[in-house]
């Protein structure tokens, strides 16, 4: 299907994953806002504040991901220094093997044996998109880059990017190479919500490392004021490839848009269409709040439990996104496991809520949880109750 309908549709998250502090399980309905043309092979739109893929084309198409990869090259090498593994001023002597990669391939320029610092291979992967900084980086993290492969597929695997493979730190074209406009969706998601103290550095539009000068390769960094990254990407095989994010007002609060455009014929149109992307995504839709983090949305009756209620509501901020103006008359509904009866763990699910549009669709399915938990009653209570149930 080269066209879809934009759709509010299934999050692709799983509960475990700190993917975003918004809605998780979601079913889909479509909405009559035409999709925007989009010159590519696959992509994608993700409102990542409320998890829900406004529209998309291909999104499962397994694809080649090119540098794109290095996204998750990052991912892992901000995971090493957060657990303090590496440090940002830590000097990493670099091999042949880092030094040799493909030298008509992207390089930041680092030469062999002379140590540089991995706070400038981050910039140097990120800025310049350098395939030597990511084998330097690989190297310093795991020893060698196969092994840092095998990081980079478990990661991938916990973030529940199913049609996912890496082979190396790079992307460099490889059969074990390949993803999905969904799956890396998921990747990008997880870059800015998990690492917002290092993701600032998709920002940054040039870095001179060995005096060499070179540019961000994205170009809506120069033409969008809204847009903070993230990632380009191309081989002759995998086209002109573009993730792209954007955060723009939205009420009292922002929203942030991520735009997955794989497999255009230039470096021009990969802008263009990501552009395009992301303004559709604004100007058609709102992001809405529903509920705050850990604020009890009902207060049910416990039956066998050492207290007579519990709140109820969601560990997360919760968000919803709707057509431009539909805001007001979205419904929820909430629909409870009753009768709740003790024990209950805090963060069990007790319910569920709908989110229903004006005519009666579902726009959002979510989980309601346990927010405290509630034991069991003594013998005494226990046996009360259950009369009292049996007579209700």
């Amino acid at each position: 299907m080269k066209k879809l309908f934009a759709i509010i549709a299934a999050s692709v998250f799983s509960l475990s994953a700190i993917v975003t502090s918004n809605a998780v399980a979601q079913t889909s309905f479509a909405q009559a806002i035409p999709a925007p043309t989009i010159a590519a092979k696959s992509w994608l739109l993700l409102d990542s504040t409320s998890n829900q893929i406004l529209a998309s084309s291909e999104p499962d198409m397994r694809i080649e991901p090119a540098s794109l990869v290095k996204l998750m090259t990052a991912y892992i090498a901000f995971s090493a220094i957060q657990e303090k593994r590496i440090g940002l001023a830590q000097m990493v002597t670099v091999s042949t093997n880092a030094w040799k990669v493909d030298a008509e391939s992207s390089k930041m320029f680092i030469e062999p044996r002379v140590p540089v610092s991995v706070n400038d291979l981050l910039y140097g992967l990120i800025v310049q998109s350098g395939n030597d900084a990511a084998v330097a980086l690989a190297e310093a993290i795991a020893g060698t880059e196969d092994a840092f492969a095998v990081l980079m597929n478990r990661e991938a695997e916990r973030m529940g990017m199913k049609s996912t493979r890496f082979a190396n730190s790079h992307g460099l074209p490889s059969p074990n190479n390949y993803s999905t406009a969904r799956d890396l969706s998921i990747l990008a998601t997880h870059l800015v919500n998990d690492h917002p103290e290092f993701y600032k550095i998709y920002a940054t539009k040039d870095f001179t490392y060995n005096k060499i000068k070179q540019s961000n390769r994205n170009r809506l960094l120069w033409l969008d004021p809204s847009v903070d990254g993230m990632k380009t990407g191309h081989t002759q095989q995998a086209g002109y490839c573009l993730i792209s994010t954007a955060k723009r007002p939205n009420g009292n609060h922002e929203r942030r848009l991520i735009s997955v455009v794989l497999g255009t014929t230039s470096d021009q149109s990969r802008s263009q269409e990501s552009q395009k992307l992301l303004n559709w995504g604004f100007q058609n839709f709102d992001t809405v709040k529903l509920y705050s983090k850990d604020a009890a949305i009902a207060t049910p009756n416990v039956w066998k439990g050492s207290q007579n209620s519990i709140k109820i509501g969601f560990t997360h901020d919760v968000y919803v996104t709707v057509p431009k103006g539909q805001g007001a008359k979205i419904k929820p509904v909430l629909a409870r496991k009753d009768p709740l009866v003790a024990p209950i763990d805090k963060n069990s699910q007790v319910g569920t809520i709908k989110v229903m549009s004006a005519d009666n669709k579902v726009i959002a399915e979510l989980p309601v949880l346990a927010l405290e938990q509630v034991a069991q009653a003594g013998l005494f209570g226990r046996a009360l109750d259950s009369i009292r149930l049996w007579i209700h």
